[in-house]
């Protein structure tokens, strides 16, 4: 459920601000698009903002949520013809950055960790384990491939070329969003998407982003000291509140940790 706030009392220009910040997946307490999706519309329609700003802290997850959520905001940035403006605050690696990428200009912290344009899958191989201890694996399929990458067997070079040949298609989805997004922005000499990461002053040298600022300074600067600023958010569901979901929370709280502690963050 969004959390919305009353408008009736206030005067002057209005900038709604969403905050996109864990890891993007599918399910409960994670960024994706059924999650996002009144979050997301509230602020473009409610209050007739001047403009949406985008706070942005996340380590990345799945592609095809990141696009969900990117399409989504430029449907509405250009059906409502309301600016868009992406603050990245740790970091926006990887998924993270695709959100970036759905904003009019990209500005971070000095500190930001930004880039990361490629794709990733990591597992762990068994298959000597279970052999050391006697243990036998028993796989029945209908479909010769059904069990592919199975991590309790040996891997197979075919396998791992057909999922070479999946991440390079994703590869060069998540290249010409940026591409078609940032345009001549980008450093033409340098390679953006070997999936490095760059910070701060490098990102805008690069290309990725556009400047060194944060949220409630620049958007004073372009829509004046008056302005008012109205946060969307996620509402946590009612039995997470109440601490009935404390399992879950701590696994997807450590699954997260860890793909931030790829960059540093």
């Amino acid at each position: 459920m969004a959390r919305f706030f009353s408008l009736s009392r206030w005067r002057g220009p209005v900038v709604s601000v969403v905050r996109l910040d864990g890891m993007i997946a599918s399910g409960s307490g994670r960024l994706n698009d059924q999650t996002l999706a009144p979050v997301i519309e509230a602020a473009f329609r409610r209050g007739k903002p001047r403009a949406v700003a985008l706070a942005i802290n996340s380590p990345g997850g799945s592609p095809a949520q990141s696009s969900l959520i990117a399409a989504r905001i430029r449907r509405l940035a250009t059906e409502h013809k309301v600016p868009v403006h992406a603050f990245v605050e740790d970091l926006a690696a990887s998924g993270g950055y695709w959100l970036a990428t759905a904003a009019d200009d990209i500005w971070v912290d000095a500190n930001s960790i930004v880039g990361s344009i490629g794709v990733i899958y990591a597992g762990f191989g068994f298959d000597g384990l279970i052999e050391r201890y006697g243990v036998q694996r028993r796989v029945h399929t209908a479909g010769e491939r059904k069990s592919m990458l199975d991590p309790f067997r040996p891997e197979n070079p075919e396998e791992v070329a057909r999922l070479r040949d999946w991440q390079a298609q994703i590869h060069e989805t998540f290249i010409n969003q940026v591409k078609s997004r940032r345009g001549p922005r980008l450093h033409a000499d340098e390679d953006l998407f070997d999936g490095s990461i760059r910070i701060g002053a490098r990102a805008v040298s690069a290309g990725l982003a556009d400047g060194i600022d944060h949220l409630v300074p620049k958007m004073k600067a372009l829509y004046g000291e008056k302005l008012r600023f109205i946060p969307y958010g996620p509402r946590r569901p009612l039995l997470r509140r109440f601490g009935l979901s404390l399992m879950q929370d701590a696994l997807a709280t450590a699954e997260e940790r860890a793909l931030r502690a790829r960059y540093g963050a």
